[in-house]
């Protein structure tokens, strides 16, 4: 019996010897794997504009895996980037919960948000959490304007973008009488308020400021009120959701105005919702037109090889995914704390051009591109060049 206890024992020892050394070489196995980071990626991907947030996040995620086929280390280490994909709906609210969510789960930085509406509450929590937040597409003034050093954008701003509209609806357009219709959202009231300073100081009379929201599809009270002032030109300051319908509303009313929007109307989606009344639509959209930007080809061709039509934000997603790893690189570290320096450091060249900012984290320089629908497509009227921001040789 006490012979048998032993046996027991010498075999209880030799297989805890061998589960340890089993153990040991699993341990051994994952020290040589890559370490894991994580980079958030928030965006509407549901909803009316899910189809600019899905062109986020795949913009984002086209940077993602080039980078870990590439292969990087970091401190030494090999490391592999996962991008954590969260959908805010477009929606204030719930955009402050994504982005808790993403602090939560230790993102070593993110790519949004799309909208300015929803950016501008989830950088607060960003700041406070010490985490980079680099927005693709996010234009209105206050997002930088808040004095968060944690916060930047790849794309100009709407102090710019309202300019050139504005000056381009008297002095091009030859409008005398603008009216202007917001849909009340950051971006949308924002750029609205630029392109009615703008207006007045070109000249023009603005006869009219009526506002919608973000969810609405009737428009027809505001046009009809808007008929009677007789303008020249209508001013939408929104997304393409209501902008493509509130053009056809337009024309059925007889309203004899051009109708002009801003880069929320300047999106593939437009056409396919505003059909023939897209025609003659004028609309502006920050940075240089894909096929000049200097590495727009290339990208339009790995993109939509890949995930399709192009909306419009893509190459900003890209871009700004790509500067967040550049500055991890020059710091040598996927810590926030270390590479946030860097992020404000950074000058590289990008796909949609130079990338440097300014003390509030706005991209230096920067260009607006008019674009009016002819025949069923965007074509480009002309390039307006930010300060110190020179124009690559037009296409041939």
């Amino acid at each position: 019996m006490k012979a048998l206890q032993t046996t027991k024992w010498i075999a209880w020892l030799l297989f805890l010897t061998i589960g340890l050394a089993g153990c040991s070489k699993k341990e051994d196995k994952a020290e040589g794997a890559a370490e894991i980071i994580r980079i958030g990626s928030v965006a509407p991907l549901t909803g009316p504009q899910a189809h600019l947030g899905k062109d986020n996040d795949n913009g984002a995620r086209l940077a993602i895996d080039e980078v870990n086929a590439a292969g990087i280390t970091l401190g030494g280490k090999n490391v592999k980037f996962e991008l954590v994909s969260e959908d805010d709906q477009a929606d204030p609210r719930n955009a402050t919960i994504v982005a808790q969510k993403l602090v939560d789960q230790r993102v070593a930085g993110v790519v949004g948000h799309l909208n300015s509406g929803t950016t501008i509450p989830a950088s607060k929590i960003y700041h406070d959490a010490g985490i980079p937040q680099v927005s693709p597409s996010a234009t209105a003034i206050a997002y930088t304007a808040q004095g968060y050093k944690t916060a930047f954008r790849v794309m100009t701003n709407d102090r710019q973008q309202g300019k050139v509209l504005g000056e381009y609806a008297v002095k091009k357009m030859g409008a005398k009488r603008v009216a202007i219709i917001d849909d009340r959202t950051a971006y949308g009231q924002g750029l609205a308020d630029e392109v009615d300073k703008a207006v007045k100081r070109s000249g023009g009379e603005v006869i009219a400021r009526e506002f919608t929201t973000d969810r609405s599809t009737d428009f027809r009270a505001i046009l009809t009120s808007i008929k009677a002032r007789k303008p020249d030109v209508v001013f939408y300051g929104g997304m393409d959701a209501q902008g493509g319908p509130m053009v056809k509303q337009l024309h059925s009313l007889g309203i004899k105005a051009s109708f002009l929007g801003g880069d929320g109307a300047q999106t593939t989606e437009f056409l396919k919702l505003a059909g023939n009344d897209a025609e003659g639509v004028t609309a502006s959209s920050p940075g240089l037109p894909l096929d000049i930007m200097p590495g727009g080809k290339e990208f339009r061709e790995k993109f939509t090889a890949k995930y399709g039509v192009i909306q419009t934000y893509a190459p900003y997603a890209y871009d700004a995914a790509m500067t967040m790893v550049a500055a991890m690189k020059q710091a040598n570290s996927a810590d926030p704390s270390k590479y946030l320096v860097e992020v404000q450091n950074i000058q590289r060249a990008g796909v949609t051009g130079n990338i440097s900012f300014d003390e509030r984290g706005d991209v230096r320089g920067g260009a607006i591109t008019m674009y009016r629908v002819t025949n069923g497509k965007w074509e480009v009227l002309e390039t307006v060049m930010g300060e110190n921001e020179q124009k690559p040789a037009e296409k041939k």
